[in-house]
């Protein structure tokens, strides 16, 4: 089991909530999704029945399960229930569908860059296809139904054959869809291939309370395998997976920075996205999950839901009592373990959160899966997140140190098969790390014979230090590397006459003209009079075939290197007042 010592999480904290409070949300809901109905209509062409802007994808008619819920759920204010004309709209919704799929009832996947990766059985469209159907098809002229039915049963035979395989983010939802079809379209031995599906499902969650696809958690992904148990459980009340979602609502407590954005530390696959991520109608199943719900929303302020999540959970989702227990400050370290070895720990000192990683890996063959390279993260409630930012490949200045030439290691322009390992003597992933939790936390890193160290000190509310370290430096060239996160169209500056506004152009300043000080966003950093800094620091993108990345994804990077008289260093990041 995952131990934590002692619980914290101290930058949720709904201090205001009783314990008895209900979180209820459906009839407000149903307003939000009402008043978000003209603006998907402006994207409809009614002659080919396709939704969206630019390229059609067929992912595009995922907005018919929506409108569906509106169509059908009967509300104060709701003036689209059982309107012919949106039910038109939805019917040819499906019928564009029925049109653009192949013998086999796949569809290209493409992407609105133009890229193409195959045929597939979109599972994220089939599942909102089937469930526009069930809401819609006792309406439907049966001409109209009978096709639909043909479309769907053509499908998901497809799916139930040959997509449950094994264990992953995309079987998981298809098993979800498949659930439903079963329902809609009176097979029920594919109900059965379901919940065999989602009980092995449950059987492959770590102890943390996360699934895996390497080695580590898929943080981001994590929130799709609690959406297709939660969808999955609306219709099945299978209590066999409430106890996985009651173990992933705990990890998600954890790994949530304060202002409500995923935690990408430990993530093998994503690295960080701003903005807070409202979870699903599967938070809404426990009254912790609910809680977390309740305070992500609140952070949203104004901005609405999506009209697709909102459709979810007027579907899916349980209203309820809260239970705020996991999100009330009660300590400082709290410290995830597995299998006795400690893993992942997040400190939580005022205004500072850190999460430090010790999840390491071989560099993965795979594009999807990132090298584990990037080890600490440290947020600021008022700064937000200033150092990290996650993992990618090609890329070694996104490590926190590197051991050799960083030449051997980079991307070539174009390249949609590349060879992610270097072409020679470079370490820039750890073969081991070993997670500290006293005096101050940090990390032992070892990079081929080396070892390297970080620890964190929090100093008050307005100072954070970083000590790097390299006992028993060999002769190879070591560099620690801090990645900090831009904010475009922001000043960065030094106290070395250097300023610029963060934008396309590359940036190389020596350490006379970083002169120990890097003012970026809210916070500023003093550093050592060797540092040198550059960007952008580019990640590889897997979600592009040719793996480029624009600027605005890269990292600023603080380059710091090691010599027999600097075998350490204290970086401080402050946020003033």
């Amino acid at each position: 089991m995952t131990r934590y010592l002692p619980p914290v999480l101290m930058g949720l904290a709904l201090t205001s909530l009783s314990p008895a409070a209900d979180l209820q949300f459906k009839n407000r809901l149903l307003g939000d999704l009402v008043r978000q109905v003209p603006d998907i209509l402006k994207t409809y062409d009614a002659e080919t029945g396709h939704f969206g802007k630019g390229i059609w994808i067929c992912t595009d008619q995922n907005v018919m399960f929506p409108l569906a819920v509106a169509y059908a759920r009967q509300g104060e204010g709701n003036k689209y229930y059982k309107d012919k004309q949106l039910l038109e709209t939805v019917m040819k919704a499906g019928d564009a569908l029925i049109a653009d799929a192949d013998e086999d009832g796949k569809w290209v996947f493409r992407k609105k860059d133009g890229s193409e990766w195959g045929k597939i059985w979109m599972p994220w469209t089939y599942s909102r296809w089937v469930r526009a159907f069930m809401l819609i098809r006792d309406d439907m002229p049966p001409d109209r139904r009978a096709a639909w039915e043909k479309a769907l049963t053509l499908g998901y035979d497809g799916i139930a054959r040959g997509q449950l395989g094994h264990v992953h983010n995309i079987p998981a939802h298809h098993a979800m869809g498949l659930y439903f079809a079963g329902r809609a379209l009176d097979r029920p031995e594919w109900c059965e291939k379901a919940a065999d599906f989602m009980k092995k499902v449950v059987g492959a969650q770590f102890e943390g309370g996360y699934w895996s696809e390497d080695a580590g958690p898929v943080v981001r992904y994590n929130f799709v395998y609690i959406d297709a148990l939660g969808t999955y459980y609306s219709a099945s009340g299978d209590q066999r997976v409430l106890p996985a979602i009651e173990k992933a609502i705990r990890f998600h407590s954890m790994f949530t920075y304060p202002d409500g954005s995923i935690v990408e530390t430990i993530d093998e696959r994503n690295p960080y996205h701003d903005g807070v991520h409202p979870a699903n109608a599967g938070f809404t199943l426990t009254p912790a999950g609910r809680a977390l719900l309740h305070t992500l929303w609140a952070k949203l302020g104004k901005e609405p839901l999506s009209s697709d999540l909102i459709a979810g959970l007027l579907i899916h989702g349980q209203e309820g009592p809260m239970d705020p227990s996991l999100l009330n400050p009660s300590g400082s370290l709290e410290v995830m373990t597995e299998k006795g070895l400690d893993r992942a720990a997040v400190l939580r000192r005022g205004p500072w959160y850190v999460c430090v990683s010790a999840y390491t890996a071989p560099i993965p063959k795979s594009r999807w899966h990132q090298d584990r390279q990037n080890f600490v993260s440290i947020f600021h409630e008022k700064a937000g997140l200033i150092i990290g930012g996650g993992n990618t490949k090609l890329q070694p200045v996104w490590s926190n140190f590197t051991v050799g030439d960083m030449a051997l290691l980079q991307h070539k322009p174009g390249d949609e098969k590349p060879d992610f390992l270097p072409k020679g003597p470079l370490f820039h992933v750890p073969s081991d790390a070993k997670l500290i939790r006293e005096p101050e936390l940090g990390l032992d890193l070892t990079y081929g014979r080396q070892v390297c160290r970080i620890r964190i000190r929090p100093k008050d509310d307005h100072r954070l230090e970083l000590i790097l370290s390299v006992p028993g430096l060999g002769d190879d060239p070591v560099a620690a590397h801090l990645t900090l996160l831009p904010h475009m169209k922001k000043p960065l500056e030094t106290p070395g006459e250097q300023s610029v506004t963060l934008g396309d152009a590359s940036v190389a300043w020596t350490p006379a003209q970083v002169a120990e000080r890097v003012s970026h966003g809210a916070a500023r950093l003093l550093v050592p009079d060797t540092a040198s800094l550059f960007w952008p620091a580019l990640p590889h993108n897997p979600y592009r075939k040719d793996g480029r990345a624009e600027p605005a994804e890269g990292r600023i990077e603080i380059r710091l290197p090691f010599d027999r008289r600097h075998t350490e260093y204290t970086v401080a990041l402050e946020v003033p007042g």
